[in-house]
């Protein structure tokens, strides 16, 4: 009875919650509720760390090396094509990188800017094809806890922010991330090309700048909103966890920067959500 009351209450609670949602992803893939998310990020959760393993335990690493050139000159690809969305619906096209709240009308431009959240949203979904092939691959001392919680916390946060506030200063950081990409899987898809590629990554030692610099952004554009008056951005709780997030990375990052270069440490591994990634 007991369990059957909360149950109930929780239902309440959640259809209350969901009236807020933003009505113009009424329809659209993944977005009816969190659950598909969910699902998913658990089923890639339990292939990684548990049954992916398991299966390739006696088995050959495959050679993926063609299919991972596609891939990261795809995601190349996937996240030009986003910077220039995030740019003309709102980045590059009126935001002041201030107290830029969301657009719920049915503009053309506000519209894109949905469109974009969506799409960056399912692009983490295809990100999680590094990990696999991290496993099909046998590599599974890159198959960290820091890389799935973060290939995992992305698009099960990413749902709440396309379902709710698709656009505003919340979308900064996808904007940022979409770039970095770029650069980041160029190097990933020239190292898939192979050792006589090899010799045009001179450029590999800024990644970590790159990385380091993209979270300080994120951080400090974020924590504006602490200290501008009465930004009337309609989901302050976002902007927190965006901050928290960033927060966190930037921390990590500064503490691989410290070890990798104040104290001459070996560089560690830090699979795609990193610096190092073994092609």
């Amino acid at each position: 009875m007991a369990f059957s009351n909360l149950a109930s209450k929780a239902v309440l609670l959640y259809d209350e919650w969901i009236k807020d949602a933003d009505p113009r992803l009424e329809g659209w893939p993944l977005m009816s509720s969190p659950f598909p998310t969910t699902f998913i990020i658990g089923t890639y959760i339990y292939f990684v760390t548990s049954l992916g393993p398991r299966l390739m335990e006696n088995k050959k690493p495959f050679e993926l090396r063609q299919i991972m050139v596609f891939y990261n000159f795809s995601v190349v690809a996937l996240s030009l094509y986003m910077t220039y969305e995030f740019l003309m619906s709102g980045w590059a096209t009126g935001y002041s990188f201030r107290c830029d709240i969301v657009d719920y009308s049915r503009s053309p431009t506000a519209l894109r800017m949905v469109r974009t959240c969506w799409l960056y949203y399912f692009s983490k979904f295809i990100e999680l094809l590094d990990t696999i092939f991290f496993v099909l691959r046998k590599k599974n001392n890159q198959v960290t806890f820091l890389h799935v919680f973060h290939h995992s916390i992305m698009p099960w946060t990413w749902w709440f922010g396309v379902k709710f506030a698709p656009g505003g200063l919340g979308t900064f950081h996808a904007l940022l991330n979409c770039i970095v990409h770029v650069i980041m899987y160029t190097y990933y898809g020239i190292c898939s090309l192979g050792p006589a590629y090899h010799k045009y990554l001179w450029w590999k030692k800024y990644m970590t700048t790159i990385q380091l610099v993209q979270f300080m952004m994120i951080t400090g554009h974020i924590g504006q909103i602490y200290i501008m008056d009465d930004c009337p951005y309609q989901y302050p709780i976002f902007m927190f966890i965006i901050w928290l997030y960033g927060s966190m990375f930037l921390v990590l990052f500064l503490h691989f920067w410290y070890h990798a270069y104040t104290k001459g440490q070996r560089l560690p591994k830090m699979a795609r959500n990193g610096i190092n990634k073994d092609q």
